[in-house]
C-alpha cells in the first residue's frame, strides 16, 4: 500500500485556493440578493379616465298613477231603486249604452213639470217686456212731439213735464214688474237645473246612459237595491288616451314648468317613455300638503291601463359644460372632499368642491381641470404621492 505524502506548504496552498473559491462564491450570492432587494416597487395598480366637460341635471323621482285622459263620473242625486243592471265593473261600454235602469218616475215627472213652468215663466217675461217696450216708446214719442210743438209755441212746458213724468213712471213700472218676473223665472230655472243635474245621463225611461266609450272602472248599482246619493252610480275611463299624475313636495314645484319633459316608467305595461308636464297645481292638498302634477302621454304609447303605477323622474337644476365625474371617485375626510389624479406615475390628492348629483355622477365645480387623469378604480388604497401604475380593466 503506497503512502500519500503532502507537504505542509502544499496543504496550505490548497487550502488557500479553496478558501478563495468559497469567498468568491459567497460574494456572488450577496450581490444577487442585494440586486433583488434594490428593485423598485411596481406601484399600486389603478384605473384612470380623462376628465371631460359634460352636462348634468338633478333627478327627482316620485311615484304616480296612470289615469284616463277623460273620465266620466255618473251621479244620480235622488234616492231611486235600481231595476236592472246591464254591465259590471271591468266591462267595456260604448257611448249611448244603457248601463242600468232606475225607478225615477216621480223625479222625471217633477223635472218635466219644472221644465214646463220654466218655459212658461220665460214666455211671460218676454211678453211683458214687449208690452212695456211698446208703451215706453209711445210715451217717448209723446215727449218728443210736445217738445217740437213747444218750439213753435203750440205746447206748454207744463205739458212737456207731464209727458216726461208719464214716461218715467212707465219705465219704473217696467223695471219693477220685469224684476219680479225675472226672479220667478230664475227660481224656475234653478229647479230645472237641480233636477237636470240629478238626472244627468238619464233618459225619460230612467235608463242610465254611458256618455262616453271606455272601461267601466266602477259600478255601484245593484239590481233591486237603492242607489246611494253620495256615491257615483258608475265611473267610466276613456278608451283613447291616458295621462300620468304625481304628487310632489313644495320644494319641487318652483322648478317645474309646463312643457318640460320627464322620464316615465310603467313597469306593469313594460313601457318607458318621455312625458310632458301639462299642469302644475298651485294649491296643495290640504291633507298631504303635496301638489298634483299632470303629464301627457305620447299618442304612440300603448298598453297603459287606468290605475297602473308609474315612476316619474324630473330633471331639474341643469348645469352645462361642467366637470362631471363618477360619484364613487370622490372621497371624504371630515368636511373636505377629495379625489386622486395621476401625475408623474404617482397619486396626487386633490381637494374638490362638488355641485349637482345625478344617477351615479357628480359635478365638480373646483379642483379638477379638463384632461386630468382621474383615478376611478383603486383610489381607496392611495395616499398622496403613492407610486401607481395605470392598468386597464382587463389587467
Amino acid at each position: 500500500m503506497s503512502k500519500l505524502n503532502i507537504s505542509r506548504r502544499d496543504f496550505l496552498k490548497a487550502a488557500g485556493v479553496s478558501a478563495a473559491a468559497l469567498g468568491l462564491t459567497a460574494c456572488g450570492s450577496g450581490e444577487e440578493q442585494e440586486n433583488t432587494e434594490s428593485e423598485p416597487a411596481a406601484g399600486t395598480a389603478v384605473q384612470v379616465q380623462s376628465v371631460t366637460l359634460d352636462s348634468i341635471a338633478t333627478e327627482n323621482t316620485v311615484s304616480g298613477q296612470v289615469t284616463a285622459e277623460d273620465t266620466s263620473t255618473i251621479f244620480v242625486s235622488v234616492a231611486a231603486k235600481c231595476t236592472a243592471v246591464n254591465y259590471e265593473a271591468g266591462d267595456i261600454v260604448n257611448a249611448g249604452d244603457v248601463i242600468c235602469t232606475l225607478d225615477l218616475g216621480s223625479t222625471i215627472s217633477s223635472y218635466n213639470a219644472a221644465n214646463i213652468n220654466y218655459q212658461s215663466s220665460v214666455q211671460g217675461y218676454q211678453d211683458q217686456a214687449a208690452v212695456f217696450q211698446s208703451q215706453i216708446e209711445l210715451y217717448q214719442k209723446n215727449v218728443n212731439d210736445l217738445k217740437a210743438l213747444f218750439e213753435i209755441g203750440a205746447a206748454s212746458q207744463a205739458e212737456i213735464d207731464q209727458a216726461e213724468l208719464q214716461l218715467q213712471s212707465a219705465i219704473a213700472t217696467r223695471n219693477s214688474t220685469l224684476a219680479q218676473l225675472e226672479a220667478g223665472m230664475e227660481s224656475a230655472k234653478s229647479s230645472v237645473e237641480q233636477l237636470s243635474t240629478a238626472l244627468e245621463n238619464v233618459d225619460g225611461a230612467g235608463n242610465v246612459i254611458a256618455p262616453m266609450s271606455g272601461t267601466l272602472v266602477t259600478m255601484n248599482a245593484v239590481e233591486n237595491s237603492f242607489i246611494s246619493t253620495t256615491m257615483p252610480v258608475a265611473v267610466i275611463d276613456g278608451a283613447d288616451q291616458m295621462k300620468v299624475t304625481v304628487s310632489v313636495a313644495e320644494t319641487l314645484v318652483p322648478k317645474l314648468t309646463i312643457g318640460d319633459s320627464a322620464d316615465v316608467s310603467v313597469s306593469a305595461a313594460g313601457q318607458t317613455f318621455t312625458g310632458t308636464i301639462r299642469a302644475v297645481e298651485r294649491s296643495a292638498n290640504q291633507q298631504t300638503k303635496l301638489y298634483t302634477v299632470t303629464l301627457g302621454v305620447p299618442a304612440d304609447v300603448s298598453g297603459l291601463l287606468s290605475g297602473m303605477s308609474a315612476e316619474v323622474t324630473f330633471h331639474t337644476d341643469r348645469s352645462d359644460n361642467t366637470v362631471v365625474v363618477p360619484s364613487e371617485c370622490i372621497l371624504s375626510s371630515g368636511e373636505s372632499q377629495y379625489v386622486y389624479i395621476v401625475a408623474d406615475d404617482a397619486a396626487k390628492k386633490v381637494e374638490v368642491t362638488t355641485g349637482l348629483t345625478s344617477s351615479g355622477v357628480t359635478e365638480v365645480t373646483s379642483g379638477l381641470q379638463e384632461g386630468d387623469q382621474l383615478v376611478v378604480v383603486g383610489q381607496a388604497y392611495l395616499e398622496d404621492g403613492t407610486p401607481v401604475r395605470i392598468v386597464d380593466g382587463e389587467d
